[in-house]
């Protein structure tokens, strides 16, 4: 980008971006080296640790939250290019400043719904990286792209509640380090608005009944930056009342609440994962000899590097926009541009992707370099907090409407 934000964003971004360089990216080969040698692939390699630690002495640390109270105290768009900066290494770079997801959306709602009990008890140590968490929605059994669909039931039973139900890419669950499932279920399966049906409330994963079944795999990675995704089972499981999220009927409202933010997170991580793929493009364009000379005197190479840089420059500017409209307006006045971006930017950051590879070759679908892993992390998105499709269908509805 070669337009300036406000003095306290580029200040960031220049810190951030030195922090990427200098201690992130060369952690890559290191963490991938140490996860070789623990006992299970989603325990956190001791290199993470070393990085959260000096993102903390560096003044990069929970830079999501918009809460001063907590976070930095960032709009939407002050935080955009620093996701954008993380994006370059989604595997570290979030984690190292403690801004993953799903962390992040749960430390949202637990910052905005959560009472003064549940953020002493979980919103404070998932600020200070001490505890992962996980967010439990989606279910094998149903097209959980409808909210409504959801099975799982929380029942009340005097002073608690009792879930039952089934998850599964539950991001975060295999993680050792997670402590608490905020659960998504219906507490009134029958009432008339089908948007009050659903409710939250928070498990500790120690808590009796709770069964993880097996780790669910992302294109066959096990995607720690996630901590993993699992199936898990929740089999009369209780929870004190004073565990709600919210009030009783309220999940649908928070559920949307936590997503508009991280889908900015998510787009503009994307775009720093194609910027990486771009600069991989242009190294291997130069350095690597075809048919008696460089592949970027290819013909077609130059069009894919040229249509990857129009690309990103547009897809940057619409979801930029987006971050703006959503600190001016709020999220239902950005709800359009929200879906838009949703929508272009998983698809076109994932054919970028796929021509990084093309241009690679055999190393392109190895270990050798990232670009398999973040095609695999950049496909799932077209699926992760709803697909495509749903995006498009809402959309429309909403041009035609204009014009009724």
């Amino acid at each position: 980008m070669d337009f300036a934000f406000d003095e306290r964003t580029e200040e960031l971004r220049e810190r951030l971006g030195a922090f990427m360089t200098e201690c992130v990216l060369p952690a890559e080969p290191v963490a991938e080296e140490q996860r070789a040698g623990l006992g299970s692939p989603w325990e956190t390699p001791p290199v993470v640790e070393e990085l959260k630690a000096e993102a903390r002495r560096r003044g990069l640390w929970n830079l999501f939250l918009p809460d001063r109270r907590y976070g930095a105290g960032l709009t939407n768009l002050q935080y955009a290019p620093l996701a954008e900066l993380t994006g370059h290494s989604p595997q570290l770079g979030p984690t190292a400043v403690n801004c993953a997801a799903p962390d992040t959306g749960n430390m949202e709602l637990l910052a905005e719904f959560g009472t003064a009990e549940q953020r002493e008890r979980w919103l404070e140590p998932l600020l200070a990286g001490r505890i992962r968490s996980a967010f439990a929605m989606t279910e094998p059994e149903v097209a959980s792209s409808d909210a409504t669909n959801i099975r799982t039931r929380i029942e009340r039973d005097g002073d608690t509640y009792v879930v039952n139900g089934r998850k599964w890419y539950i991001s975060g669950a295999m993680n050792p380090a997670c402590a608490v499932f905020v659960v998504m279920g219906a507490t009134d399966p029958d009432g008339a608005d089908v948007r009050r049906r659903q409710s939250m409330v928070l498990v500790p994963r120690d808590t009796p009944g709770v069964r993880i079944v097996r780790a669910m795999k992302v294109y066959g990675y096990e995607d720690q930056a996630h901590g993993g995704h699992a199936e898990v089972v929740f089999e009369d499981v209780r929870v004190p009342v004073a565990q709600l999220v919210g009030e009783e009927g309220g999940g649908f409202a928070i559920a949307q609440a936590r997503l508009g933010p991280g889908r900015i997170h998510h787009c503009m991580r994307l775009i720093g994962m194609a910027e990486r793929a771009i600069a991989l493009m242009c190294e291997r364009a130069l350095s690597r000899t075809a048919f008696g000379g460089p592949l970027a005197q290819q013909g077609v190479v130059g069009n894919w590097i040229a249509d990857a840089r129009v690309t990103v420059e547009q897809l940057r500017l619409l979801v930029l926009k987006t971050a703006w409209l959503m600190d001016t307006v709020g999220n239902r006045g950005a709800h359009t541009e929200i879906q838009a971006i949703k929508i272009a930017t998983p698809r076109a950051v994932v054919d970028i992707l796929d021509r990084a590879v093309q241009l690679h070759g055999g190393a392109g679908v190895g270990q050798d370099t990232p670009l398999a892993e973040l095609w695999a992390a950049a496909r799932t998105l077209r699926l992760a907090d709803g697909p495509d499709e749903v995006h498009q269908r809402s959309l429309a509805r909403r041009e035609l409407r204009r014009h009724i």
